[in-house]
């Protein structure tokens, strides 16, 4: 079993930065993928961004490509994302997911693994 912890979130005005973080253990995680997704309140969840095990391939959403950057710790248990430029669309529930799996598959579905999520609210 894989834990997942996200930490991070808050309330913040629009134009500033935030950085969420996502902690795995349990089973080792280093080779799995991991991603963001986010579920604002009456919509459904969306993909943000992945990365994969060893961090060298990264994809986001169009939404939040160029604004938000995704990485791995040096342990690469640990998944951060860099949130620049925070709009009022992108306040939500950020949820941190891993699994053995494919970005297509990530990004379809998420992973086998889910985080319990950190709220992101971005005032105007």
């Amino acid at each position: 079993q894989v834990q997942l912890v996200e930490s991070g979130g808050g309330l913040v005005q629009a134009g500033d930065s935030l950085k969420l973080s996502c902690a795995a253990s349990g089973r080792s995680t280093i080779t799995y993928y991991m991603g963001w997704f986010r579920q604002a309140t009456g919509k459904e969840r969306e993909f943000v961004a992945s990365i994969n095990w060893s961090g060298g391939s990264t994809h986001y959403a169009d939404s939040v490509k160029g604004r938000f950057t995704i990485s791995r710790g040096k342990a690469k248990n640990t998944v951060y994302l860099q949130m620049n430029s925070l709009k009022p669309e992108d306040t939500a529930v950020y949820y941190c997911s891993a699994g053995l799996l494919t970005q297509a598959d990530m990004r379809e579905r998420g992973g086998d693994y889910w985080g319990q999520g950190t709220q992101v609210t971005v005032s105007s």
